[in-house]
């Protein structure tokens, strides 16, 4: 059975259209304006073997926030579809990955509780067209509606590799914690629902 969803959301400040396949090879195609952002979900999806579909038209005439914030909903979303009731997933996992003077931490549990912690170090307002303070908005986003609880820690010295090397740990926690467990029957959850 595929885990698979397709979910589009129109508001008078955005349009989303994202296909998200979770047993996929990593193939992304992302367009929605905000350039880094696309990188950030490219990055997602390759580190994740997550097959993602992206595109977003949204008022970046006024800027980057109702862009980047209904397309991480949209995200999460398509996350929470493409799992459905989440029976015989592995449910907990974590990752650390480093890229070159970043490191990074992601801890997962997307069993359906919302939840996000999230300490990454900016030491400016933008990477390239995308506010950094819209990063850890999305992230929340993401989680809320995925239902997932996300801790994630990222430092370095350089915001490019902070963003980078946080959105790779999460890939790799997301892709471990939504895997079939081969000796899992049923809910992974000892009240026996999500």
């Amino acid at each position: 059975m595929s885990r698979a969803a397709r979910v589009e959301r129109t508001t008078r400040e955005t349009r989303v259209d994202l296909r998200l396949e979770l047993d996929g090879s990593g193939i992304a195609e992302v367009a929605t304006g905000v350039g880094f952002f696309d990188h950030l979900l490219t990055s997602l999806s390759h580190h994740g073997l997550f097959d993602l579909l992206v595109t977003t038209e949204g008022d970046l005439e006024i800027d980057d926030h109702h862009t980047v914030e209904d397309t991480a909903l949209v995200l999460g979303q398509a996350f929470a579809e493409a799992l459905g009731d989440r029976a015989g997933i592995v449910r907990f996992a974590d990752a650390t990955v480093p890229m070159d003077e970043a490191l990074a931490t992601a801890v997962v549990d997307v069993g359906g509780r919302p939840y996000t912690v999230l300490d990454l170090s900016f030491s400016s307002d933008r990477i390239g067209a995308l506010s950094t303070e819209m990063i850890p908005h999305a992230l929340e986003a993401l989680a809320r509606t995925a239902g997932f609880t996300l801790h994630l820690t990222s430092r370095g010295r350089n915001d490019h590799h902070v963003a980078e090397a946080a959105f790779k740990a999460l890939a790799r926690a997301l892709r471990n914690a939504v895997a079939d467990d081969s000796r899992r029957e049923g809910i992974p959850s000892t009240k026996g629902t999500m």
